[in-house]
């Protein structure tokens, strides 16, 4: 079955959100984040299409789109078992294309087409294709997981006992893995998350699976970032500034959810740590200036979950999804093989591959 993998360790405390992507049958089910936890909804996505739609759409954000991603091109596989195999592949080829489109800054879905495409390669037989698919996909996800545990871990070992940390959006599988390491290495935080406009995945989505993971949190608005990092603040004092990064590019510099920088900026204002997360920086990026920011639909700031709250004489807004916070406000960049300052992060290649986790 594709989507998420289920964790093979019974004692791991599960949260709602781990499997919110699932393959089941001729349809890809993805649990609706724009409305959870409210609701629990699914959306049923019966082409490889409407999968990237979902996506594009956000119904599934973070590493959702790449467990997506390897659903919708298992599903692509399925759908061809009656195919000769050339009419298979091109529509393989063709869910790729769209899966790995349907989010330019987020370079999941395209990481996992490529690495469907390159087992699909070898197929002699339309049936050796739909099972060279579905093998790719499940190993792709493993394989993901396999890397975040190693990037929680090493996240973890630059955060004691006890710090308070500040953290924006969803940092997804990330966040899951790194408050398993703190469990395993016997430390527990204190967080502080922001709301995260205009989708409000860090009220809903980050505070929401914190607590479920027997973390205490503090929710803030996104405007309240630099006035908690500041010294004396009555929050308390933040250890540290932790996200994900959706792409670093080779120089360090950090594209995460719009809003980043201004809390980088602040934090090094103030002689806070920035440490952001990433499995592997981008070899195909030098600099932050050869990542696309995607710019979505201006109307979705004139929003909030969908109604409008804007003043109805206001017609014109902004909304990059995504901001580029330059190396020079980035304190350590952490990966699934270590952590780095930003001039040293192409080191990363150089370091030990991290071993897959065994079917």
């Amino acid at each position: 079955m594709g989507g998420e993998v289920p964790l093979t360790t019974n004692s791991r405390k599960r949260t709602t959100l781990e499997d919110s992507v699932r393959l089941e049958g001729d349809a890809v089910l993805l649990l609706d984040r724009r409305v959870f936890p409210e609701r629990e909804e699914w959306v049923r996505a019966e082409t490889p299409a409407a999968v990237a739609a979902a996506v594009r759409d956000m119904v599934t954000q973070s590493s959702g789109p790449l467990f997506a991603a390897y659903a919708g091109l298992e599903l692509a596989a399925r759908q061809s078992r009656g195919l000769p195999l050339d009419e298979a592949t091109a529509a393989l080829q063709h869910a790729a294309r769209l899966l790995g489109e349907a989010r330019p800054t987020n370079a999941h879905p395209r990481e996992a087409a490529a690495r469907v495409l390159e087992a699909a390669a070898g197929a002699r037989t339309t049936a050796d294709l739909v099972e060279l698919v579905a093998q790719a996909a499940a190993d792709g996800s493993r394989e993901y997981r396999a890397l975040s545990r190693a990037l929680g871990r090493h996240t973890v070992e630059l955060l004691p006992d006890g710090a308070r940390i500040l953290t924006h959006c969803w940092m997804d599988t990330y966040l899951v893995e790194m408050i398993h390491a703190a469990d395993e290495a016997g430390r527990h935080y204190d967080w502080v998350a922001t709301e995260t406009r205009p989708y409000l995945q860090g009220a809903r989505l980050t505070a929401h699976t914190l607590v479920e993971l027997g973390q205490h949190v503090t929710l803030i608005t996104d405007g309240m970032g630099a006035a908690a990092l500041a010294p004396g603040a009555s929050i308390g004092p933040i250890d540290a500034l932790v996200t994900a990064a959706d792409r670093v590019a080779l120089d360090g510099s950090v594209v995460n959810k719009i809003g980043t920088l201004g809390l980088a900026v602040a934090a090094a204002a103030f002689e806070v740590p920035f440490y952001a997360l990433v499995q592997a920086p981008d070899r195909t990026a030098a600099t932050g200036a050869d990542i696309v920011i995607e710019e979505r639909d201006p109307r979705d700031v004139l929003e909030t979950l969908g109604r409008r709250t804007a003043s109805p004489l206001v017609t014109t807004a902004w909304y990059p999804a995504f901001d580029v916070t330059p190396p020079r406000f980035v304190s350590r960049v952490v990966t699934s093989r270590g952590s780095y300052a930003p001039a040293d992060l192409a080191h990363h290649f150089d370091s030990t591959p991290v071993p897959r986790l065994e079917r």
